[in-house]
């Protein structure tokens, strides 16, 4: 079985984009999160478009990338035989038990279920962290977090759920 599905991971990083295309839209978050953060339509022309969307890409596939570790449970059994590398030479009864639980919670739910978790508990208090020490506003930590907490949800569902 294989638990690393390159096409799940990258379509996941993808989502970001798509998330944040509604998320930030005007009629959405983006003049609330404009305001909140003094962004300017003239101020957001000047940054490098290539830059800004390349290291965003880089940053959603290390998210994705490291997704199925949070919410694929067969990664834990894979984990106790000492990697990928090393399941090969596994005893026999962890063949038996990939062969019995292989597939056991790999739906988009289950994914969405574990996403949001992560979401909720680590990206909602590392932003709002940030926000009290940079003295940032309740509504920018709620529109910063809310993106991560849904984009975090669509990961896990993609990756979980793309067998």
């Amino acid at each position: 079985m294989e638990l690393i599905n390159f096409p799940a991971i990258l379509v996941a990083a993808l989502s970001s984009f798509v998330v944040g295309f509604v998320w930030y839209n005007p009629k959405v978050f983006g003049t609330i999160w404009m305001n909140e953060t003094g962004m300017t339509d003239e101020k957001a022309k000047q940054g490098s478009m290539a830059k800004i969307f390349g290291l965003t890409f880089v940053f959603s596939f290390m998210l994705a990338f490291i997704m199925p570790t949070f919410v694929i449970h067969q990664f834990g059994a894979l984990g106790m035989v000492g990697g990928p590398t090393e399941a090969e030479k596994a005893l026999s009864s962890y063949a038996v038990f990939m062969a019995d639980y292989g597939n056991v919670f790999r739906t988009f739910k289950h994914g969405a279920l574990h996403g949001s978790m992560i979401g909720l508990f680590v990206a909602l208090p590392v932003i709002a962290i940030n926000c009290l020490f940079e003295q940032k506003s309740f509504k920018y930590a709620a529109v910063t977090s809310g993106y991560w907490i849904v984009v975090m949800t669509l990961m896990g569902a993609i990756i979980c759920g793309w067998k």
